[in-house]
């Protein structure tokens, strides 16, 4: 077992995978449970993923006798996929944008225009500025309340999901959603809010919380009085929705209803299968409709999308971290992720200085 893994590490570690094996060996642990819970049908909602940080010190309890709770049926399949990844062709591209619309055709000739007159952006930063970097070290050791925005809050023990090797929870999420949500209302009553350093202007965007998704597809859009949640807004008016997702309480991704390019799209750091998240979503939007409107939506032209080089994860616990990211992104209108997996370290101590500030930073 143990030749065979480190087999797989080298595979891996020759196609591009960066991080040590410490790492690898957590990735694996979390995609092995992954895969024995979308096969037992196990990724039944869930609003609160507050059990993963006793998961957290398990798996690290776990790490030396990683044999023992791994299928060795799964191992084998995993380094007979990366053996064939080698082989084999490159996969097609899973979505290329059809040509039939002249308003989308249009509208990425300008964002093509727009991304060629913008500065380049930089890498990410190694780390946040020395005096920025000491007051992360010193929320880390404060008790309490550390954060309110809106009608969320952040406490001790919410903020230090962000050291390392922690999965986030629904706070920290709802937190991040929550500073995007202000700043594109923000964006809407002054319009130049945002937009320094190079990045694209804040869309017409809504964030529904996390416990959007564990109602949709617990209980359904009639039952969870999904209707109620939209009384204020016009979720069609808007370029697009952000969505985070709670996978059974083992797995964070994002998703969008993306008006503008007529896309249910999905964000996954492990990439997983999207289709679950597509079709609730496309349910979703015709019930919101239905509602509203009091007529089924219009689907022609749109797509469920897949970014093929939506960034992936390294080790079992960062899925919160990309997806707030993802959204981030989003938000804006942006699809070329600049993060990786080696900007985790970095992106944890950000999000800790933003929330203390109830402020996104702008990076160039």
């Amino acid at each position: 077992m143990e030749k065979d893994l480190k087999e797989l590490y080298h595979i891996r570690r020759s196609t591009g995978f960066s991080s040590d094996f410490d790492s690898f060996q957590s990735l694996l642990v979390y995609q092995a449970r992954l895969e024995k819970l979308d096969k037992t049908g196990a990724f039944a909602p869930s609003p609160s993923l507050v059990d993963l940080r006793s998961r957290a010190k398990q798996d690290e309890r776990k790490r030396h006798s990683f044999p023992d709770h791994v299928d060795p049926d799964f191992l084998q399949r995993a380094i007979q996929k990366a053996q064939d990844a080698l082989k084999g062709p490159k996969p097609p591209q899973p979505f290329v944008p059809t040509l039939d619309q002249l308003r989308l055709n249009r509208l990425a000739k300008d964002e093509e225009i727009e991304e060629r007159l913008r500065p380049k952006r930089k890498p990410l930063p190694a780390s946040l500025p020395p005096n920025e970097d000491a007051e992360v070290d010193a929320l880390f050791r404060k008790k309490g309340l550390i954060a309110k925005c809106a009608k969320e809050q952040v406490s001790d023990e919410d903020i230090s999901r962000l050291k390392p090797a922690q999965w986030l929870n629904d706070e920290i999420i709802n937190f991040y959603g929550q500073m995007i949500l202000l700043r594109a209302e923000e964006s809407k009553e002054n319009p130049g809010a945002g937009t320094g350093k190079g990045r694209k202007k804040p869309l017409n965007a809504h964030y529904f919380s996390t416990f959007f998704w564990s109602k949709l597809k617990g209980q359904g859009y009639e039952k969870a009085r999904l209707a109620k949640w939209t009384k204020k807004i016009d979720i069609f008016s808007k370029d697009i929705i952000l969505i985070p997702i709670n996978h059974g309480n083992a797995h964070w991704t994002a998703a969008a209803i993306n008006f503008r390019k007529k896309r249910i799209e999905a964000y996954d750091s492990m990439n997983m299968n999207p289709s679950p998240v597509h079709k609730a979503l496309r349910q979703y939007l015709n019930a919101e409709h239905m509602d509203k409107k009091k007529k089924p939506f219009d689907f022609t032209g749109w797509e469920d999308y897949v970014q093929p080089e939506t960034p992936q994860q390294e080790n079992g616990y960062d899925c919160g971290v990309f997806t707030c990211h993802f959204l981030e992104a989003l938000s804006r209108g942006e699809e070329d992720f600049r993060f990786t997996q080696a900007n985790m370290p970095y992106l944890r101590r950000k999000m800790v200085w933003e929330i203390a500030h109830n402020k996104l930073r702008e990076e160039p």
